[in-house]
């Protein structure tokens, strides 16, 4: 019995220090949610708080409206009504909640764009300025050259042209495009002494080939060559400008060496040597001569 007793006084006991920590954790659970509705209501009234209504559009008739009459009921409505209007406006534009993102995203490629940008134009402009040092230095230099052969051509041609009688002919070069001569062409024009002016396709090939000798001795100005060879340039030439020919070849002959090919004995008897090819009848080849008028 006494065992039994205690079984039960054990067991009671056991009970009631349950209740007690049931109740405990009640009381908690109660505390934890007073605490919560608490802080709930607390941000409730801070929001409040943050927004304060703007009662100047209402009219001051509007306002003194007695509650549940039938004007207050239909100004009441008309309100509700722009609200709802307001809502529906608001639901119809449907924002986008992530205009903010794509915007950053926008920005950011804006800003890379933007410093691409600036590097192009600053590579643009030296890019440029390199062009543009470039073509001053090519027109320079085609201008430098173009001068001087113009200069020295007049002067060389009146020298093949001149005779008894008269100071040679003229010639003159000029440049089809002022601004960048070296795109396009150059215009040659020479006049034969006692001639007028003429296009070069008008002149006889003799005079054209006394025309393309004193530009090709013009060259020369700007581009000395150790030699010249010049192959049957007088083949289309009269004997009296043979001879002027040939006088203006001795005459540079200490500054250049001549190999010409003809068959003008005007040319024969002012070299200095002759180099003839002739065909052996023995080997049935061909075979040169070579012959020192030096000494005669």
């Amino acid at each position: 019995r006494r065992s039994s007793r205690s079984s039960r006084s054990s067991s009671s006991s056991s009970r009631m220090v349950d209740d007690d920590d049931e109740s405990a954790d009640d009381e908690e659970e109660d505390d934890d949610t007073a605490s919560t509705s608490s802080q709930a209501l607390r941000m409730r009234y801070e929001k409040q708080d943050r927004f304060r209504i703007d009662f100047q559009s209402v009219r001051r008739e509007e306002r003194n409206l007695k509650r549940n009459s039938i004007e207050y009921e239909r100004t009441k409505d008309q309100y509700l009504a722009a609200i709802k209007a307001v809502v529906d406006k608001l639901d119809k534009i449907d924002p986008n909640l992530k205009a903010i993102n794509h915007f950053r995203d926008s920005a950011e490629r804006l800003a890379n764009s933007t410093g691409e940008f600036e590097n192009a134009k600053v590579a643009a402009k030296a890019a440029t300025d390199a062009f543009n040092a470039t073509k001053r230095k090519r027109y320079a230099k085609f201008m430098n050259s173009f001068k001087a052969i113009a200069g020295k051509i007049d002067e060389i041609y009146k020298e093949l042209t001149r005779s008894e009688g008269n100071t040679g002919g003229t010639a003159h070069l000029s440049c089809e495009n002022t601004e960048e001569p070296y795109l396009g062409g150059i215009k040659f024009n020479a006049m034969p002494p006692g001639k007028r002016f003429r296009d070069m396709e008008q002149l006889s090939g003799g005079e054209k080939t006394v025309a393309a000798l004193a530009l090709l001795f013009a060259l020369r100005t700007i581009h000395p060559t150790p030699f010249f060879v010049l192959d049957e340039v007088d083949a289309a030439l009269d004997r009296p400008n043979i001879a002027r020919v040939a006088s203006f070849i001795l005459r540079n002959s200490r500054q250049m060496q001549f190999i010409v090919t003809s068959l003008q004995d005007r040319f024969f008897e002012n070299a200095d040597a002759l180099i003839g090819v002739v065909r052996d009848p023995v080997s049935m080849s061909s075979r040169t001569l070579t012959l020192d008028l030096s000494p005669y």
